[in-house]
């Protein structure tokens, strides 16, 4: 067996961590969450601030199934006969159960019983975040609560803690259901069995300089999204000039995610 001395063994070492910090060097920022926030400390730039409204005059009749189902195409949510294994990244529910807290006796039937979407709120105090034990869920600095699939070890720590009920976890091998078998879209990965899934607010659109696709694909603009932190966008227009609603405001949560009444007739 080869033997090294100590001056061999200290300049293998010495090369190793070289080589290490040149591997790093060359590793993008978005590699992991730290890494991420790292990057976005050390940048005098304000960094964005995602957040989505939902018009709930436009969005209703129907008109809210086609983001649904553009969505779940997209992101290759898994359909399930069996309620109880149902996957959703967004959905309708009846405005008087998003909105306990915000619901009368004399509120109009029109309006309690009317199918609203609903989506990952991507809080800015998740307490999703809080409870994972492996950072599988983390909170971007651009402010989306995001998932580490591989890092999800199926605890369901997470869905316990959301409020809203916005996490689905794969039961079953995502890709036995029928609607994966044969139109995947590759531009998406697929999940493995025993990991929890949800809105990302379609990260990987939003890099591509593209919008989330249920937003490009709602109907006259039922869905609008944009920077809070820019005062020229659309969405910060439309919340200072209209009034908008969240869900269980007072859990502290901070929602980013806002549904605009005031227009509503």
């Amino acid at each position: 067996m080869m033997r090294l001395d100590r001056r061999d063994f200290l300049k293998c070492s010495a090369a190793g961590v070289a080589g290490l910090a040149a591997v790093r060097a060359v590793l993008p920022a978005s590699v992991s969450p730290a890494a991420e926030g790292r990057s976005a400390a050390g940048s005098s730039q304000k960094p964005k601030r995602w957040a989505m409204v939902v018009d709930l005059q436009k969005c209703f009749e129907g008109k809210a199934k086609a983001c649904v189902s553009a969505c779940h195409q997209w992101h290759n949510v898994p359909e399930w006969p069996e309620e109880r294994l149902e996957v959703k990244w967004i959905w309708e529910e009846k405005f008087s159960r998003l909105f306990p807290d915000q619901s009368f006796e004399h509120m109009p039937a029109t309006l309690r019983e009317r199918p609203v979407l609903a989506l990952c709120n991507h809080c800015a105090n998740p307490p999703c975040v809080r409870v994972c034990p492996t950072k599988a869920t983390f909170k971007r600095p651009d402010g989306i609560v995001a998932m580490d699939m591989h890092r999800c070890i199926g605890c369901r720590f997470c869905i316990a803690a959301c409020p809203y009920g916005a996490r689905s976890f794969n039961w079953k091998n995502p890709r036995e259901a029928e609607n994966l078998k044969h139109q995947i879209n590759l531009e998406y990965p697929t999940r493995a069995r025993g990991v929890v899934e949800k809105c990302n607010f379609c990260a990987e659109r939003l890099a591509a300089g593209l919008q989330p696709i249920c937003v490009e694909r709602a109907e006259d603009a039922a869905l609008i999204f944009g920077d809070l932190n820019d005062p020229a966008s659309k969405v910060t227009h439309v919340l200072a000039a209209g009034f908008a609603i969240r869900r269980k405001p007072s859990l502290e949560t901070d929602p980013q995610v806002y549904y605009l009444i005031s227009a509503m007739r």
